[in-house]
């Protein structure tokens, strides 16, 4: 057997070992065994470099080169899936499927919702190519080389197994509790911050730059859903049972069930022994088994009308409430804070709690030492739900009441009509509101200046280096690197980061300015529709108020934000520092969309939405989001929301299929 033969055949042989050791948790050889291999891989790659392979096995320490994440469009969108916590509401989604189905028998498929990240994982030849990150549900991260560390996933399947040429098998990514509590107690060895929950540990850890730090915090995976135009079977299950045998983990607690008395048999099940589990789960996910009955019944806009997620209660315990701190949010927002003593709540030690506004403390009749009930929200946000009111003595401390002036900068605070919330109106100089816009303007979905993050916009503020995001335009090198300039590496990264945000798009930029109530999508539809900063800064009530989207809420914050003159300021000398105001149009390669307003809905085949929306302003139409009476069509694929199709029959409004579509405008 020549070198390279050996090759081959030791990866195939460590394929193999890895599947018994992490996935069957059955190992054959010794860890001593299994180094041993790997050693001789290693060394015969090191002398055949020809060979190299990304899914040897070898791979999977990982490397320290740092790799920038790209975002990959979803063939098909990863939705999220409805949630309930109540049975009457699983009752009402058996019934509907019943109904969907006219009568037709039907089997539900129970699995463990797993508490992770979701991923999709891609295959050709039985070879890992892609993994990608949910994302928004259209796009995610490419993070292929960061799971390839990950022992669970197969980086090439069982030979010899009858899986199909290509596919996409959809799954978790988490980190078991043994793991969670390691990570967490060499960190608090560091003195760097505790993960809150064993979810943020695996998304922190997945999207980590260094391959080899995500090796070591044993991250692992469970799959879920096979896709594909030639996956095996036409049963949900059958399929997961057909992943396994090809090397991937599936969970063994999957059951199908043919009634609603044994949907809730598995339910209560679990609800106990999921504390028994190696790692997190929050609830159950059911799914109709057939495929066939799947495609039968459809999507909503949001979710699959065939599956749903029962959540599990939150996990309650008792402690004592010590004291109520404030937390003054970049929009000036105050959130009352209870501090209590360290209870172990769903897997973690809490110690504080959101009490969220004036009214939740008086509805709770909260007293400075009171035994209060906490709850976590989802299993992740502690909250108080309640006070063992029998506890009660006569040294209970004095009643919780709401402060009347910010604890940041000593400003009366208001109280909106309407609202439930209390604001610091100073957002010129209190010291939160404005690290908390800067820190709002460097964020991904805004001008994504990876190189800062909050602590070092932290620094910079508290050093006299920033005081609004304008600010960031000014900084030099010289300003970062320090006296001795140890941080001339960081600090060269930090300038070029924030040079390239000059790029950004304005639809981003327009997000980036924190203006209430102007998210992402707000953002794009006004950015769309008035093309530059001085349109909107200029446009009065009734124009704001005639964009599709644009209610009374939205169009009054616009006008007061650009009513200040220090946010004119701002804007002013961004746009000074070459930040984008204003839409930079491609150059169009037809007219045959010409002016004509086009809403995307459903899922596609050819293109994803990203692609056909950027079709549509290509060929000189405009995709909006929301249908009205100004609607062009709507460009259909399968699964349109039943209120957007109700609401396009109402008004007359067509809809086109993706090969239609593609046909107008190639004619």
């Amino acid at each position: 057997m020549t070198e390279v033969e050996r090759i081959y055949q030791l990866r195939e042989e460590l394929h193999r070992h890895n599947h018994l050791y992490y996935v069957t948790h059955s190992p054959i050889i010794s860890d001593q065994e299994f180094d041993h291999l790997m050693a001789e891989l290693q060394q015969l790659e090191n002398l055949h470099p020809e060979t190299a392979d990304p899914n040897s096995p070898s791979v999977r320490i990982g490397s320290d080169l740092s790799q920038e994440f790209t975002q990959v469009p979803h063939q098909i969108p990863m939705l999220s899936l409805g949630n309930t916590y109540d049975r009457e509401e699983v009752r009402d989604f058996y019934r509907r499927i019943s109904e969907g189905l006219q009568g037709k028998p039907f089997d539900i498929c129970c699995e463990l919702k797993f508490d992770g990240l979701s991923i999709s994982l891609h295959y050709e030849k039985g070879k890992l190519i892609r993994a990608v990150t949910r994302g928004d549900g259209i796009q995610g991260d490419d993070v292929t080389a960061n799971v390839r560390t990950i022992h669970s996933i197969p980086l090439q399947l069982t030979p010899g197994s009858n899986y199909p040429e290509t596919f996409e098998i959809r799954g978790e990514i988490l980190m078991p509790w043994a793991s969670f509590e390691k990570l967490n107690k060499e960190r608090e060895a560091r003195e760097e911050p505790l993960f809150a929950n064993p979810r943020n540990a695996a998304s922190g850890t997945l999207k980590n730059k260094s391959s080899k730090i995500v090796a070591g915090r044993g991250l692992d995976a469970y799959l879920y859903y096979l896709m594909g135009k030639d996956i095996p079977q036409r049963s949900h299950y059958d399929n997961l049972q057909l992943a396994a045998t090809w090397g991937f983990q599936v969970s063994p607690h999957m059951r199908l069930a043919r009634s609603l008395e044994e949907i809730y048999d598995f339910i209560s099940y679990w609800e106990e022994e999921r504390k028994n589990l190696p790692v997190a789960t929050d609830g159950i996910v059911l799914k109709v088994n057939d495929i066939t009955q799947q495609e039968h019944l459809g999507f909503t806009a949001k979710s699959p009308r065939w599956a749903i997620a029962y959540k599990f209660k939150a996990e309650r315990a008792l402690t004592c409430l010590e004291a109520v701190t404030y937390q003054v949010g970049r929009t000036g927002a105050v959130t009352p804070v209870a501090n209590m003593a360290p209870v172990h709540l769903a897997g973690t030690t809490v110690r504080r709690a959101s009490l969220h506004n004036e009214d939740i403390i008086k509805q709770l009749d909260l007293h400075i030492g009171d035994m209060v009930y906490v709850e976590k929200a989802g299993e992740i946000i502690p909250q108080i739900v309640g006070v063992d009111l029998k506890s009660r003595t006569e040294k209970l401390g004095k009643a919780v009441t709401f402060i009347s002036h910010c604890p940041e900068c000593g400003t009366q605070l208001i109280r909106y009509e309407g609202e439930a919330a209390h604001y610091c109106p100073n957002d010129a100089t209190c010291p939160p509101q404005l690290k908390g816009r800067i820190e709002h303007y460097i964020c991904r979905d805004a001008m994504n200046i990876d190189s800062l993050g909050p602590e070092t916009v932290d620094e910079y503020f508290e050093r006299g280096l920033i005081h609004d995001a304008a600010d960031l335009y000014h900084l030099s090198v010289a300003d970062l690197c320090g006296a001795d300039r140890t941080r001339l590496k960081s600090a060269q990264k930090v300038v070029d980061g924030i040079a390239k945000s000059r790029e950004v798009p304005f639809e981003r930029v327009l997000f980036a300015l924190g203006i209430r109530f102007v998210g992402k999508v707000v953002a794009k539809t006004l950015a769309q529709h008035f093309c530059n900063i001085d349109a909107i800064k200029t446009a009065p009530l009734e124009e704001l108020l005639s964009v599709d989207g644009i209610g009374t809420v939205i169009a009054q914050s616009v006008k007061q934000y650009f009513g200040e003159p220090a946010n004119i300021t701002l804007v002013e000398r961004l746009r000074e520092a070459g930040v984008q105001m204003a839409v930079v149009r491609r150059e169009t390669v037809s007219d045959h969309l010409s002016s004509q307003s086009i809403v995307i809905s459903g899922t596609f085949i050819h293109h994803s939405r990203k692609e056909y929306a950027e079709m549509i302003e290509l060929h000189g139409g405009k995709n909006v989001t929301s249908i009205s009476a100004k609607t062009a069509f709507i460009l259909a694929g399968e699964g349109v929301g039943p209120s957007k199709l109700a609401k396009a029959q109402k008004l007359g409004i067509s809809l086109i299929s993706e090969d239609d579509f593609l046909k107008m405008i190639t004619d």
